[in-house]
């Protein structure tokens, strides 16, 4: 089976029920006028490494009107280009070279909040208590009784410190995350409103989908009461510190209201054409509330970010498999999968860096593109990329910025295309990116890896060569076997995957290799993982 060469095509309006979807963070992906901060420009003369690699779609990350605090995430218009990735007429013509080369545009929507130098936010601060204005926003008074320093709940950031911010007329605004990203309140109807008008927006301009950022956060509890902590304890609303902790109690996230806004965008998303669609990213407790954003009237995808969060063994991943496929089988939709993104530690550096690191690293890729539904890849992965450790003074994430403890930044370097020097023709210029790439990154460009037909980025063009072969036809049944304590095994149609998380080498199933993440001789060393027909 070729790449699908027309994006049009009806035999697959469900397309990403099974698509491999590459996230391009655009900061970060190629600069196109050499002022070191990659560009719409820049992706669209880079389109044929994606095509090449052999990925369905590309997410691009926040291109919209921005002062840029939260890189794009702090939006200040949604129906603009930021000056500094371009212009409408790019986006346009990015959309149209993808398109040519069949592959789907995918763009992030932020709709959980908005920058503080959005119109609206301005205009509520300059209309007082009180006021329609501020409706649209989460203001708030100091409790009756305490003194008027006293924020309107315990809530704390995701990015760290307290989430309210008071103004100069003595109320509080929320703000989850940094304080230039005032939460919206969505039971006031201009918010939904205004949000369909731009979903429109981007569909008429030809975009195929929409990945919703923080897609579970939209609905706080209406009475916005304290948080529930345990004695001594302190508030946390970060889904992974949350998860740590064993932090249940969550009034600021995962509200039953939020699904009506997504039964209304299904519903828009369907008039624009049976081939758009939308995925949450949605941290939530449980896999089945995960599931509760895909049912078949709401979001057509949502993150499992399960496999992301689990340790390096079989146990873990074999449950995270059947736990993922059993929630979404109830209500037919497609799981999705995926091992690294601009908000984590890239997942090279998670299984332990260095060769070991590398070696699980593709070997959990390996297993991960052989499920049913859809993969996400992160700019970068392709080429074996590690967490970079930044520099104080390189650090821009807004939560380092607050807490003083390191951020996203490591995952975010500018990814190496050519050359054996920064910037590794990541644009035009010889001047170092917006954070500065490592001196060592030489043999991991695009161009060197396309010469060694053993690389990482050789690997991955080989294993979605052969996904394609199988993804629509092998179905979506998967059957788990028992090949150890330290191996995850299983078939899905006429494939049997392998992957060795222990010690020791293991017998390898009956059936012709297909594809292994490492080199096989017999049997499946340690950290690999292999595709048997």
């Amino acid at each position: 089976m070729g790449r699908m060469a027309d994006v049009n095509d009806p035999i697959r309006s469900d397309w990403w029920r099974h698509a491999v979807v590459y996230q391009v963070y655009v900061r970060s992906f190629a600069d196109s006028d050499g002022d070191g901060i990659g560009d719409l420009p820049g992706i669209t003369a880079r389109l044929p490494h994606l095509a090449d690699l052999g990925v369905d779609a590309l997410w691009i990350t926040p291109f919209y009107t921005s002062p840029q605090h939260d890189h794009g995430y702090d939006v200040a218009d949604y129906e603009d280009v930021d000056p500094l990735f371009g212009t409408l007429a790019d986006a346009d013509d990015l959309i149209a070279r993808a398109h040519e080369l069949g592959l789907r545009v995918v763009v992030d929507l932020v709709p959980n909040h908005t920058s503080n130098e959005h119109e609206w936010f301005r205009a509520a601060l300059a209309a007082g208590p009180g006021s329609p204005e501020r409706a649209r926003y989460l203001f708030r008074d100091s409790p009756e009784g305490k003194p008027a320093g006293t924020p309107p709940n315990n809530w704390s950031s995701v990015f760290g410190g307290p989430a309210w911010t008071q103004v100069d007329d003595g109320q509080w605004y929320l703000h989850l995350f940094d304080s230039s990203q005032p939460d919206l309140d969505w039971r006031n109807p201009e918010v939904p409103a205004m949000f369909e008008g731009v979903l429109r927006f981007w569909l008429d301009r030809g975009v195929d989908g929409f990945r919703v950022d923080v897609a579970h956060g939209l609905f706080k509890e209406a009475s916005l009461r304290d948080q529930v902590v345990e004695p001594g304890g302190t508030p946390v609303s970060g889904a992974g510190e949350m998860v740590e902790r064993k932090v249940t109690d969550e009034p600021m996230w995962d509200q039953p209201e939020v699904h009506e806004v997504y039964r209304s965008w299904h519903r828009i998303l369907d008039e624009a054409g049976p081939d758009r669609m939308a995925v949450a990213e949605a941290w939530t407790q449980t896999v089945e509330s995960m599931a509760a954003f895909v049912r078949p009237d709401e979001l057509d995808q949502t993150f499992n970010f399960a496999w992301l969060l689990a340790d390096w063994s079989a146990e873990s991943f074999s449950e995270v498999i059947t736990s993922t496929l059993a929630s979404v089988e109830s209500i037919d939709a497609a799981p999705t999968w995926v091992l690294s993104n601009h908000d984590v530690m890239r997942h090279v550096t998670r299984y332990g860096g260095g060769a070991q690191g590398l070696a699980r690293a593709r070997a959990a890729t390996l297993t991960m593109l052989a499920l049913p539904g859809s993969s996400y890849l992160y700019q970068g992965e392709e080429l074996g990329l590690e967490q970079v450790d930044v520099a104080p003074e390189d650090r821009q994430d807004p939560s380092y910025l607050r807490t003083g403890e390191v951020g996203r930044d490591g995952c975010r370097v500018p990814i190496p295309w050519g050359g054996t020097e920064a910037p590794y023709a990541f644009g035009p210029g010889t001047a170092q990116p917006w954070i500065p790439q490592p001196a060592d990154w030489a043999p991991l460009t695009v161009e060197a890896q396309a010469a060694d037909p053993s690389s990482t980025m050789a690997f991955y063009r080989d294993a979605l060569r052969i996904r394609r072969d199988f993804a629509w036809t092998a179905g979506e049944d998967v059957t788990m076997l028992d090949a150890g304590d330290d191996v995850v095994a299983f078939t899905r149609g006429p494939v049997t995957v392998v992957l060795n998380c222990g010690t020791t080498p293991v017998e390898l199933p009956e059936g012709e290799l297909l594809l292994a993440s490492g080199p096989v001789d017999g049997t499946l060393p340690p950290d690999t993982a292999a595709w048997l027909h």
